[in-house]
């Protein structure tokens, strides 16, 4: 079944913010459906094609960050980064979108979760650690955005934690510490679907708390 084709002259832009903005998309006479998304309208996932589609790189990057200590099982590594409409610090993992010079390179993702990491944690990704895309362009909520994440993974050698730091946050972002998890520790978060203060979380922190338990990053 083929849907609704929408095209550049069906978009309407109802708002256009400086990290979103809201499109009214006529997909029929008299038919309407919005979209916020942080593209431009010429770059609507909505009126791609399916070729542009496949290709298409995603807004940011996601990681999921394993730390490997000396005489330690493996941790994830999460902070809890202030998010404005839930109005509260949520349990997440590094993340950041991807920077405009980075778009035209083959390595965008990881340079970006690369940078992300650094800015967001203080840990500087060496050669010797392995960093990896497991998922090139997830959608968080389409029925409501075209918003969409890379899934990458780190599993960084970390003898000393001691650089762990967040006061590389930028713009609007603040954050509240950070939560090192072991396999049990995520398995429960899982189970409960809460983090240990009892608050939910995001679909991304889902997945990386999967992605750890499940040892899907040990090869």
């Amino acid at each position: 079944m083929k849907g609704p084709v929408i095209t550049k002259d069906c978009i309407e832009t109802l708002l256009d913010a400086k990290f979103i903005r809201v499109y009214d998309l006529q997909y029929a006479e008299g038919k309407h459906y919005y979209d916020a998304s942080r593209r431009m309208a010429e770059d609507l996932a909505a009126i791609k094609t399916e070729e542009e589609f496949r290709e298409m790189l995603p807004d940011a990057v996601s990681c999921c960050v394993i730390l490997r200590s000396p005489g330690e099982e493996p941790k994830l590594l999460l902070s809890y980064e202030y998010r404005y409409p839930c109005g509260r610090f949520l349990l997440s993992p590094p993340a950041g979108l991807i920077e405009p010079e980075d778009r035209e390179r083959p390595d965008a993702l990881v340079r970006t979760a690369v940078r992300e990491i650094a800015e967001e944690t203080g840990l500087q990704i060496r050669p010797s650690d392995r960093v990896e895309v497991i998922d090139p362009c997830l959608f968080s909520s389409p029925g409501m955005t075209d918003e969409c994440n890379a899934m990458v993974c780190a599993v960084v050698d970390a003898p000393d934690l001691a650089s762990l730091d967040q006061s590389g946050a930028v713009g609007t972002e603040q954050f509240d510490g950070f939560l090192l998890v072991t396999k049990e520790e995520a398995e429960k978060i899982l189970r409960t679907g809460r983090d240990p203060q009892g608050f939910f979380y995001s679909v991304f922190t889902w997945i990386v708390l999967a992605w750890f338990a499940g040892g899907f990053w040990e090869r």
